[in-house]
């Protein structure tokens, strides 16, 4: 009788451990729209209050030197395929239905997949589910940005397309709480039918126009900020708040579902805050450069949480580029990638376990909005210097704005060899324009 409870509790230990095995993590990767580094407080931000995304970082790890593109679609097809826009970037509001996004993979492994908040790569009402998510509750899929009033439907009275079907909302509905709620009760559905999940949350906030949130003691009383494009540019305080909030009921989400420690999620921007906002970091301004490509229009947030797998309170200073997004989370998951996909991006996995990993020497951009090679304004930097394609040289922490170029002729041998090797990396990528090589 011992010998055989012996055998039933051996037996129950090698289930639970297989079980263990088996569990792949959720994955979360939340981007808010234009939202530069200087916006949050863990970053050394002073002009808002961001108590729940700094929980996070206190929670896990903060990166000081995350680089994204200068604009919105070119940084979500550069995050989604993990592949420089130099490869597979076509034009603005369009995402090539020929690419492989972190959607595909996913649900090529069996994770439940998702997308809320923004779309903007593609009219088609199937076009999300084309790029590889089982469902989706978005803004801007076949619908314009106006309503036949010219109203924006982003914010109050949000005009969405749930899973292929438009939906008009009430008055008193705003379309970031509406998304953000579709997408915790997906991770709750995919709970209760044990399946893993990737939720993929491209925010709607804080872009233009800048306008009262439910927060907001001005909420359904000013309607005209969504009248114009740019809305007024004092509720963009009000509208980190509620960005804030969102990221803060997310997290606790996880908690109540009991998902906490087996989810990762990553929070990040997707281009610098837009040009009417002027925040203080550090107690320097920062002039709001989306568009641009100096730091203020390209360095972004970003955070990263998963307890007990990422140790609390930690920074890295490494360079993170949002390509490298792709292949992190895949190998989070533990799933290989296609082996016909060139990947630009590299993990960095390790950084997040607390490992040296393989860090980047440098990021290359190449940005174009409408996806004209003529138009494209390329360079590749490190954390100290940037080269342009067109010849500019820059030593961005002694001139953020690049209003100096370097003289060449006249570097010191330490940063005449930077700027060659620099130089080799634009040389590399010159030829490679929509050739996936």
């Amino acid at each position: 009788m011992k010998n055989l409870l012996t055998i039933l509790i051996f037996g129950l230990l090698l289930t639970s451990c297989a079980k263990v095995e088996k569990t792949q993590p959720n994955i979360i990767v939340i981007m808010a729209d234009d939202l530069g580094y200087e916006t949050v407080t863990a970053n050394g931000g002073s002009s808002y209050q961001t108590p729940e995304i700094d929980k996070m970082a206190a929670e896990g790890i903060r990166f000081e030197h995350c680089y994204a593109q200068p604009l919105c679609t070119p940084s979500r097809v550069k995050l989604m395929t993990g592949m420089y826009n130099v490869h597979n970037y076509v034009r603005f509001g369009y995402l090539d239905t020929s690419q492989t996004t972190f959607g595909h993979i996913f649900k090529e492994a069996g994770y439940a997949t998702c997308i809320i908040g923004k779309w903007q790569l593609g009219k088609g009402l199937m076009s999300p589910h084309q790029a590889g998510f089982d469902e989706y509750c978005l803004w801007q899929v076949s619908k314009g940005r106006t309503d036949s009033l010219k109203r924006d439907t982003r914010f109050s009275k949000p005009v969405l397309e749930i899973n292929g079907k438009v939906k008009t909302f009430g008055d008193n509905d705003y379309g970031p709480k509406v998304v953000s709620e579709y997408g915790m009760d997906f991770m709750e559905r995919s709970v209760k039918t044990d399946q893993p999940f990737l939720l993929y949350y491209p925010m709607i906030l804080t872009h233009c126009p800048f306008s009262p949130t439910p927060d907001s003691p001005e909420w359904m009383k000013d309607t005209t900020a969504v009248m114009t494009y740019k809305g007024a540019a004092s509720y963009f305080e009000d509208m980190m708040s509620y960005t804030d909030k969102i990221v803060g009921n997310i997290n606790r989400k996880l908690v109540e579902l009991g998902i906490e420690d087996n989810t990762l999620i990553l929070f990040t921007g997707d281009n610098g805050t837009d040009l009417p906002v002027v925040s203080t970091m550090n107690g320097r301004e920062v002039a709001g450069a989306k568009g641009m490509s100096t730091d203020a229009g390209t360095r972004v947030p970003f955070i990263a949480k998963w307890p007990g797998v990422i140790g609390p309170g930690q920074i890295c200073s490494d360079l993170v580029d949002l390509s490298d997004f792709l292949p992190t989370i895949c190998q989070a998951a533990k799933i290989d990638l296609p082996e016909d996909l060139n990947v630009d991006g590299r993990s960095f996995l390790p950084q997040l376990l607390g490992k040296e990993g393989q860090p980047r020497d440098w990021i290359y951009n190449w940005y174009s909005r409408s996806g004209s090679e003529e138009k494209a304004r390329v360079f590749v930097r490190n954390h100290r210097f940037k080269l342009y394609q067109s010849g500019e040289y820059y030593e961005i922490p002694e001139d953020y704005l690049e209003q100096n170029p370097l003289n060449v002729a006249a570097l010191s041998p330490e940063v005449k060899t930077i700027y060659t090797a620099l130089k080799e990396v634009l040389n590399y990528y010159a030829m490679r324009r929509l050739k996936n090589i």
